[in-house]
This record gives C-alpha cells, structure tokens and sequence, in this order.
C-alpha cells in the first residue's frame, strides 16, 4: 500500500458510485512524491464529478471541519485520468511487473514506511446518522487480511467475486486488499444488483469466494440460475442480519451455504465470521451456528458488558459488544472527542448489543440505537421485524421508532408486501407472542413500495426515521400507503 501521512498532506477522495445511482465517498491518503508525479500541488485534494454533484456541501463540510489535515482546493479524478496516456500507462504497467516492490515503495514514497502509519480513510455508512472518516493504518488492514486467510482455505487457484463498492469497508478490505495479499485472482462488478452480470461473471471466472449481503443474495436467489454459482466454495455475508428462512432458500438452491460474518468500519471491518465446520471421523470442530456470525477472527477478543456500566455480563446474557485487535482503528478524521468516547482502556465500543455463548459464538442482537424505550422497557426493532417477517416471506420490512409524548416513543413499521395491508399486519401481530406492548399501533403500520438503502446496500435508517416522523406530522389516514420515491 503505497500510502502515508507526511507532514505536507495530499488528501484524495478517491470516489466510485455503484449501484441505483447511490454514492458514497472513500478517502485515501497520498505521499507528497506521489503529487509530484500528479503534477499537483501538495494540499490538492481529489474527487471525481459525480462526487461534486451529489455530496459538494459535505465535501465542503469535510475541508472546513479537517483543516490540518484537509486540501486546499479540489482536483477531479477525470481530468487525472486524462493526463496519462497509452505510454505512462505502458510504464507504470511494466515497472509493477518488473521492478522490485522495495524500489517502487522507494519511488511512490521517498522514505520507509512503519506499519503504524495511516492507510486510508474510510467513511461510515451513516446509516444512523452522520458518516465519520475512520483512520486505517497498514497494520489494521493487513492484520484483518492475514486473520481472514487463516480461516478461508484460498490459495492462488482461488478466485475472488468483488461486488460491493471500495468505499464499503468489506469491499475495501476483503475484495480489494485481500486478494492481492493472499495471492489469488479476482473478478469485479460495479453494480451487486445487476443480478445477471453477477452470476455471468462467476460463471466466466469460476468464482471461489464471493462476499455479499443478503439483500443482494435475495435477488440472487430469484434472477440466477444454480449452475452459475456451481463453483462457489465459500459465500459470505454481512452488514445486515441474515434470515434463517433466506440461508435456507439460498442453499437450497445453490448447494452453497451463507456464512454471516460480523464487524464495523472502525475494526477494518472483520470481527467474526462463521465458518465451514471441520470434521475428522468422530470429532468435529464447530465452525458456524445458525443464528450467530460465528466465532471471533484469530487476533479479536470481543467482550460483552453492561451498557451503563461496562462491567461484564456473564454467558448468553446480553449486553453491549465491545472489541479489541491488531484491526482497531486510529481514531475518527478530525474528531478526537469522538475517537476517545468510543474506545475505553483498549476496546472498541461496538454500539451492537449481543451476546456470546459457551463455545464463543457471538449472537448480534441489535444496535443500541435500534432500541425503542417505550413506558421504561427497552423494546428490541430486530424482534419486532422478525415477526412481521414471519408471514410476509421474502418481502422487506424495517421497524424505527419516533418521539411519543405518554410513552417515551412509538415503534413504526414499514413493509413492502402489496398482498397484506396495514391493518391484516397488525392482526397478524396481536396473534404472535409479542408482548402488547411491542405491537405497532394499526396507524404505525405502512406499505411501502421499498425501503431506502445506502449505496453499500444497508437499509438507511435515518431515512427511515425521517419518514416516520413525517407521517407523524401530517397525520396520514390509518389503512393508507405511501410510495418510496
């Protein structure tokens, strides 16, 4: 990674749009030599046009809240790309084939670099709120890499499918960094919606290793057929929690297993993962569990605590996640206030409430923030989503809460089912075991026809909250819809 910070800083947003015309911007940092050979000033900074067009106000926010460490004016990705013709390219192709990587360092950098110095720049999802720039160092990422390939057999037969974005810290690490470092092909698409390119493109390079989310895996399962994926040996999942009833569908039909991995941008992302389960005669040694992400990555210690008191919680008690490894990032870009809340004595704080059972198996079950309080109980959304799944199959549904004056907050669900309206939902509701006080009220219960995602393929929940308390306002009619345009 020919990458570091210098005292005289090159910021670059090196951003990619993908999917849906969604982006999200992806941060690295470049050596005053590597300006040089751009033929730009040092405290340029880099981004493409789509980036300007649709994130110029937060690009600007960034410059102005990061002054020690922002650029001092824009430079776009397409008029670089311009200034290097077929024999610059010809060069820098022969010299990464031919020129040994001690000199290369020794020409991009200028000096030696410690494993400790900053990589890359990151940015959250924001699913929640705000997205804030995560500092990787060298260390972090390949310390996650090396973690990954003791647990995943890929040798340089293996063949890696990479369809989330770079600027998704899953892409950026397992599909990008990964690969190179373990020494295996890979294969990319720009677009994990694009269902047919997907299954065409692991087909043509018989794809050994794919990672995806289960949103995507859902149209996978509705748009491929079973041969294109007949090559796969290890599929794995995460950003969002992995139903049962889709692992089910999706092995069925593939012969392949998803295996639910665990982590956050902070930790570079890999926290856990599930994992094929060794068997020898009699002995078996447990690699994955229905209904968790599996077993911390060799290096990663997770512990679970009480939220208030961060004291620990016994076995299969839930409590607050917190983590700690070579992985744990530097801090947040600019916000050192922010960086010291999250990390107490060496551990991340996940901000993920969960638990760990006696094998060691981490059983994710929910964000603090996906926690409604209402009459002084905590009432858990994932719970909630998972009953309204339970008779509306493969359909989507996302519950999120709003300010209610006599109980504290209200929930709210949305769901992309037509065959079911509001009030049969919440029928469907009163007859589980929910307590009555999980159940939405029929007004809070709404049709949409999909729910708004991020880029990386994360259900975007601050969206989803503003929409609720939107109709919250103008008071929409109990049994109406509304449209996700």
């Amino acid at each position: 990674m020919p990458f570091r910070k210098t005292k005289n800083r090159r910021f670059d947003a090196g951003f990619r749009g993908w999917g849906a015309g969604q982006y999200r911007d992806h941060h690295v940092w470049q050596s005053p030599r590597q300006s040089q050979l751009h033929g730009r000033d040092i405290g340029d900074g880099v981004c493409n046009r789509a980036m300007r067009d649709g994130h110029g106000s937060y690009i600007e926010r960034v410059l102005a809240e990061s002054k020690d460490r922002a650029p001092r004016r824009g430079v776009f990705l397409e008029d670089l790309l311009a200034e290097f013709g077929p024999a610059q390219r010809l060069t820098a192709l022969l010299k990464a084939r031919l020129v040994p990587a001690r000199f290369l360092l020794q020409d991009f950098v200028g000096t030696h670099l410690a494993p400790d110095d900053l990589a890359t720049v990151i940015f959250s999802s924001g699913s929640t709120g705000n997205p804030k720039g995560v500092m990787l160092s060298h260390y972090n990422v390949i310390s996650n890499t090396e973690a990954m390939a003791q647990v995943f057999r890929v040798d340089h037969r293996g063949r890696v499918i990479g369809v989330l974005p770079f600027f998704h810290s899953f892409g950026f690490t397992v599909t990008l960094w990964f690969p190179l470092l373990a020494g295996c092909g890979v294969a990319y698409h720009p677009n994990p919606l694009d269902a047919a390119a997907v299954g065409t493109l692991i087909t043509k390079y018989r794809g050994t290793f794919f990672l995806s989310t289960p949103t995507f895996c859902g149209s996978y399962i509705r748009k491929c057929a079973k041969a294109e994926f007949a090559s796969l040996r290890y599929v794995l999942v995460g950003a969002e929690p992995l139903r049962q009833s889709l692992a089910i569908a999706f092995e069925q039909k593939f012969g392949v297993e998803l295996l639910e991995g665990y982590g956050c941008t902070e930790m570079a992302p890999a926290i856990a993962v599930n994992t094929p389960s060794f068997a020898k005669g009699k002995e078996v040694q447990l690699g994955k569990r229905p209904g968790t992400v599996g077993l911390p990555l060799p290096g990663v210690t997770v512990r679970v605590v009480d939220p208030d008191t961060l004291l620990p919680r016994r076995t299969n008690m839930e409590g607050l996640l917190l983590a700690k490894g070579p992985n744990q990032m530097l801090g947040y870009l600019g916000q050192p206030e922010q960086s010291a809340a999250v990390i107490r004595n060496g551990w991340h704080i996940t901000g993920d409430m969960g638990s760990l059972d006696e094998q060691g198996f981490v059983r994710i079950t929910g964000r603090i923030s996906r926690f409604s309080k209402i009459g002084g109980e905590m009432v858990p959304h994932l719970i909630v989503e998972e009953a309204v799944y339970s008779f509306i199959g493969e359909h989507a549904c996302a519950v999120t809460g709003v300010p209610d004056e006599h109980r504290g907050e209200r929930l709210v669900v949305f769901y992309t089912c037509a065959d079911l309206n509001p009030r049969e939902i919440w029928q469907r509701l009163c007859e589980t075991d929910l307590p009555r006080l999980w159940v939405p009220k029929r007004e809070d219960i709404h049709f949409m026809d999909s729910l708004p995602t991020l880029g990386t393929g994360k259900l975007d929940l601050r969206e989803l909250a503003n929409r609720a308390s939107a109709l919250r306002r103008t008071s929409v009619p109990e049994g109406h819809s509304i449209c996700a345009g």
